[in-house]
C-alpha cells in the first residue's frame, strides 16, 4: 500500500468531490457533440413552444371580449344601487359605465367581439376563451409576479424559466426563454423573467425588436480565433473556480451563458434580419404600418414566429410604449384602448395565420392575458380601475380547442360567476398542454420541493382538444 503524502480531510474530500460532480455535469453541458438533452416531458405534449402575447396593464374583458348588454341598461347609474362595489384600488367609483365600443357575431361559434378587435375577431373559431379568471392581487407589481411565477412575491421563477428548466432548448444557439421588449418592461421589473431558484441559465434573456437586439451582439475581435481563445481562458479560469469552491450555480450559469453567447453572435443576426420576409408576410403583419405602435408590435409578432421556428421554447412579447402607460386607463379610456388595439390587433392575427400556414400551429401554444380585468363601472368620469375578480384571456393553437368559451362573469361582467379559475390554473394548463404534469415538475429549494403552482392549480379541461 503506498502511503499518501497528505492526506485529505473529511471536508477536503467531500469539497473536492462535489467540485468533481459538478465539473461531469458541466461537461455534459457543455459538450458540442453530446447527445439531446432528455426530455423532461410526463405524457405527450400537445405542443413544443409557447408564445405569450402580454397585455400590460390589464385590458378591459367588458371593452374587448366579454359583452354585457346589462352595462348598456343601467348607463350612468350610481353602481352601488345595482350591485356590491368591492374596494377598488385608487376608490374613485364614478357611474356604471357602457362599452364605448359596438360588439358584434364572428365565426361559426358566434362569439361576440369589440370593434376594438377587428382582425383578431376573423379568428374566434381558432380561440379558446377564458372568461372567469381571477387574480389575487388589484396592484400591478403584485399581480405580474403572480401571472409570471405564481406567486405575488418576488423572486421566484417565471413560468418560461420553468419551461425551460423542465424542457430544455431545441436550439444551442439561442437561450430557451426570451423576451422581446416592445418598449415597456412591466411593473415588477426583470424579476418577471427571472430564474429565481432555478438554475441561472433559464432566466429570460431580453431582445429589443431592433438591430442590435442584444447590446455586444457584435464581436469586437479581430477574427473568430482570437474571440475563441478568450473564452476558452474565461472557461478555464471559471471551471478552475469550481474544483476549488465545489458546484456554485452562478459560476456554471456563467460558464454556459458565454458559451450560448458566443453561439448567439452568429444566430442573432440572422434571426433579426427580416429581408428574407417576403413584401406580403410583412404587409400582413404591418411592419411598415404608417401607426409606430404596430410597426412595433409587428415586428416583434414575426421575430416571435420566427424564434419558435428556430426551436427557442418560450417567447413573451410586451407592449410598445403610446404614452397611454400601457392597457392602463384610469382616465381616457377610449383613446388609450383604441391606440392599445390598434397597436396589437393586426399583428397578432397575422401571427395566428402565419403559425398555420408556415406549419407551426400544431407546436406551438398562445397565450393572451394581462394581470387583470377592469370594472365596469367608470374610475372618475371616462376610465375604469382595476379588477381582479373576473376577467378574459385567451388561448390557440397547439392542445386547444377552437371556437369554445369556458366560466362566466356575472351580468355586468365584474365577478367571475362560473367556473372561477386563478393563475395556477392556467399555468398548470399550459404545462400540461406542454406535456409536462404540475404537480411533478419541481425543484428542492429552502426545504421543500418547489413547483409552478404551488400547492395549487386544475387543469381547465374543457379548453383541451
Amino acid at each position: 500500500m503506498i502511503p499518501m503524502l497528505h492526506p485529505l480531510s473529511r471536508r477536503d474530500l467531500l469539497r473536492t468531490c462535489a467540485a468533481g460532480f459538478g465539473s461531469v455535469a458541466l461537461a455534459a453541458l457543455l459538450a458540442e457533440d453530446a447527445a439531446p438533452q432528455a426530455s423532461g416531458t410526463h405524457h405527450r405534449a400537445r405542443a413544443r413552444n409557447v408564445i405569450f402575447l402580454y397585455m400590460d396593464g390589464g385590458v378591459s374583458q367588458v371593452d374587448s371580449f366579454d359583452h354585457k348588454p346589462m352595462l348598456e341598461r343601467y348607463h350612468g347609474r350610481d353602481p352601488h344601487t345595482v350591485f356590491q362595489v368591492e374596494p377598488t384600488q385608487f376608490n374613485n367609483v364614478g357611474r356604471v359605465m357602457m362599452s364605448p365600443w359596438r360588439f358584434r357575431r364572428y365565426g361559426q361559434s358566434g362569439r361576440m367581439v369589440s370593434e376594438l378587435f377587428p382582425n383578431i375577431a376573423r379568428h374566434v373559431d381558432d380561440l379558446a376563451f377564458v372568461h372567469s379568471m381571477t387574480s389575487h392581487f388589484p396592484e400591478h407589481t403584485s399581480a405580474n409576479y403572480f401571472l409570471h411565477t405564481g406567486s405575488g412575491l418576488q423572486g421566484r421563477p417565471s413560468m418560461g424559466a420553468w419551461l425551460s428548466y423542465g424542457l430544455g432548448s431545441e436550439n444551442r444557439n439561442l437561450p430557451g426563454f426570451i423576451v422581446l421588449n416592445g418598449g415597456l418592461i412591466p411593473p415588477g421589473g426583470l424579476d418577471n423573467f427571472n430564474s429565481g431558484f432555478l438554475p441561472a441559465a433559464h432566466q429570460g434573456s431580453v431582445f429589443r425588436p431592433s438591430d442590435p437586439a442584444v447590446a455586444n451582439i457584435r464581436p469586437l475581435e479581430a477574427n473568430p480565433e482570437q474571440q475563441r481563445g478568450k473564452l476558452d481562458l474565461l472557461r478555464q479560469l471559471d471551471r478552475a473556480a469550481l474544483e476549488r469552491i465545489g458546484r456554485v450555480d452562478e459560476i456554471e450559469a456563467a460558464i454556459v451563458n458565454g458559451e450560448t453567447a458566443f453561439r448567439m453572435q452568429a444566430a442573432v443576426p440572422e434571426l433579426m434580419d427580416l429581408s428574407r420576409e417576403s413584401s406580403a408576410t410583412k404587409e400582413l403583419y404591418g411592419v411598415n404600418s404608417t401607426f409606430n405602435g404596430t410597426r412595433i408590435f409587428a415586428t416583434e409578432c414575426l421575430i416571435a414566429r420566427r424564434l419558435v421556428e428556430r426551436g427557442v421554447r418560450f417567447v413573451e412579447l410586451t407592449c410598445p410604449n403610446l404614452g397611454h402607460d400601457r392597457w392602463d386607463q384610469h382616465s381616457n379610456l377610449k383613446r388609450g384602448h383604441e391606440d392599445n388595439a390598434r397597436a396589437v390587433d393586426q399583428p397578432i392575427a397575422a401571427l395566428l395565420r402565419d403559425l398555420k400556414t408556415r406549419g407551426l400551429w400544431d407546436q406551438t401554444l398562445v397565450v393572451w392575458t394581462g394581470e387583470f380585468g377592469r370594472t365596469p363601472f367608470a374610475q372618475g368620469a371616462d376610465g375604469r380601475d382595476h379588477n381582479q375578480y373576473g376577467f378574459t384571456l385567451w388561448l390557440a393553437g397547439g392542445g386547444v380547442k377552437g371556437g369554445v368559451s369556458y366560466g362566466t362573469t356575472d351580468e355586468f361582467g365584474y365577478k367571475a360567476l362560473d367556473g372561477i379559475r386563478e393563475m395556477h390554473d392556467l399555468h398548470a394548463t399550459m404545462l400540461h398542454i406542454l406535456g409536462v404534469d404540475h404537480t411533478r415538475q419541481t425543484f428542492r429549494f429552502g426545504g421543500r420541493d418547489m413547483r409552478l403552482t404551488d400547492v395549487h392549480g386544475e387543469l381547465i379541461q374543457e379548453i383541451l382538444a
